[in-house]
């Protein structure tokens, strides 16, 4: 799978939301852990998103680090029409590549570093938000305690 194979299905999910809201709401949900190496790969994508998104009230922006359940209070007061949420994922691809899940057609992806699994917490939002969920998922090369980012994951 292509580096740009994940851009075609979220424009899609995005472009849906355009024709069915005059306002889409996007949240954007970043989750990993910042001492994990790779596994910060959600958190630092939205770390350099947030007060760059010039959007009030149809972006939002959440870094939940490891534990995406605690926020779903703000996620339910902003009723996103959208949710992508950002992880590091082991998916066996090279370090860095980019891939496109959308969660509505996943059942037993639940292995992560996470207090609950991406695919609960998602499977949950999208029950409870009414709301189409998808992840972009960064391949990892290395998710251990205290080691940097990678390069591969950085250009990602």
């Amino acid at each position: 799978m292509s580096i740009s194979s994940w851009q075609e299905p979220l424009r899609q999910v995005l472009a849906k939301a355009a024709r069915d809201h005059s306002r889409p709401r996007v949240a954007l949900v970043g989750m990993g852990n910042a001492l994990n190496g790779d596994d910060a790969a959600g958190v630092l994508l939205v770390r350099q998103l947030q007060g760059r998104v010039d959007r009030p009230g149809q972006v939002l922006v959440l870094d939940t680090g490891v534990a995406p359940e605690n926020y779903t209070g703000p996620l339910r007061r902003f009723a996103p029409h959208v949710i992508v949420m950002v992880d590091a994922v082991q998916m066996g691809a090279p370090p860095g590549e980019i891939t496109w899940v959308d969660w509505a057609g996943v059942e037993g992806f639940s292995a992560s570093t996470h207090t609950l699994p991406p695919s609960l917490f998602a499977d949950y939002v999208r029950q409870e938000l009414g709301c189409p969920v998808g992840l972009l998922g960064i391949q990892a090369a290395q998710v251990e305690f205290d080691r940097p980012v990678t390069p591969a994951v950085q250009q990602a």
